[in-house]
């Protein structure tokens, strides 16, 4: 994204700004704004976190939760060797070595519940997830929070078999384990929001794990700003052969999929920003900062919510109105997925440890970390985020409602054309609540950054109309 700065001609061109409701002319009137912080630099806390992903925690991670032979929701819960109930006190018991010590602030927990019978659940079932929660410090903001997933329950062919093995080292074992990796690794630092750490079980039969702590988030109104789940990350290799390491799929919904149009759908739709969900922005911010600091990584962004009439422990979360990502390798290998383990005709099947692509699996993590790191430390979203159409004219006029952090610098308006994916153009404008840009609405779609004196930058709000 082109970056450009509140210069004296730009602000006699561009756009004005107003303070307390009071518009003014930038070309006669308004004072430059106060120097933009450094929006693009690499930051020293989130570099550190990024470079301290390790891709042989990760390896050892994985191999731990393959040993357990089937992690299967119905399978063994007695046992310390086999079955879903030892491999969750065993990542139980990761988590909190990685929250001990001096100053420990990770918090781990179970979160439980009793599943009914129904079409995958032959008998009522406890279902666990295990989540680590790591509290914010910035009072403003310490009830916003950011979760990342990753399931522990696996599969082999027949979906009700919780006996055979079902190793699962690319499905879930890579998202679980990236997800405890980066959970060790940022339980060392602090960050203003809130991070919740999961892994999380029974997606394969239904993603009732992940339903279940979505359900009671939204029931007790928790300020969850985004949520990433990581679902089969582990393998770079195609079916055919073919190795894409330098890539991962991002998938993000635009407007839900639900029987009635909400009022923030219809606002969406008849503005022309179907692309400007919550999800969509969240999604955009994700590759820009995952790109920033894993560099030659593509964050390729799939407008969709998952793939082809697929599903994830994002949807859950989807469906009660929070923004919400799913990462997947590039070119997923059928032969290992939910396939028993056997060889046919000289080619293996089934989700073994070989199949991995560690150092992959690592730049992932890093992207989910970095991602993660940068929402936390930046300040919420705008709120009340509006365009005014009150007169007929070709500038655009945004209005929103001023933060509360009290590290805010400011607030940086973004734009694009319509066909753009990413944002193109945005300019600093200060710690101020209004701004008219010379750009027509029509022909762009702008948002709204917080900014904080770090330079650390908001997720962009979409602006519905102010009549």
């Amino acid at each position: 994204m082109a970056t450009i700065p509140p210069s004296s001609l730009l602000l006699a061109g561009l756009f004005t700004l107003a303070c307390g409701g009071v518009a003014a002319d930038a070309r006669a009137h308004a004072p430059a704004p106060a120097a933009a912080p450094d929006m693009a630099r690499r930051k020293p806390q989130i570099a550190r976190i990024v470079a301290d992903i390790s891709p042989k925690r990760i390896e050892a991670h994985i191999a731990k939760l393959v040993s357990f032979k089937t992690r299967h929701t119905m399978s063994e819960t007695v046992s310390e060797t086999v079955g879903i109930g030892a491999a969750r006190r065993w990542i139980k018991r990761e988590l909190e070595s990685c929250g001990a010590g001096a100053g420990a602030r990770l918090q781990v927990a179970f979160d439980s519940h009793i599943t009914p019978v129904s079409a995958r659940i032959s008998r009522p079932t406890e279902v666990v997830n295990v989540v680590a929660t790591l509290p914010g410090t910035q009072g403003a903001s310490k009830e916003r929070i950011y979760v990342v997933s990753g399931h522990y329950d696996s599969r082999n062919t027949d979906i009700m078999d919780a006996t055979g093995d079902a190793p699962g080292a690319n499905d879930d074992a890579s998202g679980t384990a990236a997800v405890m990796e980066m959970a060790c690794v940022m339980a060392r630092h602090k960050f203003d929001a809130t991070l919740v750490f999961m892994a999380v079980a029974a997606e394969e039969q239904g993603l009732l794990g992940a339903t279940h702590w979505a359900e009671q988030a939204r029931l007790n109104n928790l300020n969850i700003g985004g949520m990433f789940t990581n679902d089969i990350i582990g393998s770079s290799r195609a079916d055919d052969g073919r190795v894409d390491n330098g890539q991962v799929r991002l998938f993000s919904e635009s407007v839900p999929a639900a029987k009635e149009m909400s009022e923030t759908v219809r606002t969406l739709l008849n503005t022309g920003g179907e692309n400007d969900s919550l999800s969509r922005q969240l999604a955009r911010h994700v590759k820009e900062v995952g790109e920033r600091y894993v560099p030659g990584f593509k964050v390729n962004v799939i407008q969709r919510r998952d793939r082809y009439l697929r599903g994830g422990d994002h949807m859950p979360f989807l469906a009660r109105g929070y923004a919400a990502l799913r990462f997947t390798e590039p070119n997923e290998d059928f032969a290992h997925q939910h396939q028993n383990l056997r060889t046919e005709n000289g080619k293996v099947y089934g989700d073994l440890v070989e199949f991995n692509d560690v150092d992959y699996i690592a730049k992932v993590a890093r992207v989910n970390a970095a991602a993660l790191a940068s929402l936390a430390l930046a300040p919420a979203a705008p709120q009340k985020v509006q365009m005014r159409t009150d007169m007929l004219e070709n500038d655009s006029r945004l209005v929103w409602q001023p933060n509360s952090e009290p590290d805010l610098a400011g607030y940086r308006v973004v734009w694009r054309e319509t066909t753009a994916a990413q944002w193109q153009g945005s300019v600093f404008v200060g710690n101020v609540s209004e701004a008219t840009l010379k750009l027509s609405k029509d022909n762009y779609f702008f948002g709204v950054q917080a900014v904080d004196r770090d330079g650390n930058v908001s997720v962009a709000t979409y602006p519905t109309p102010l009549r």
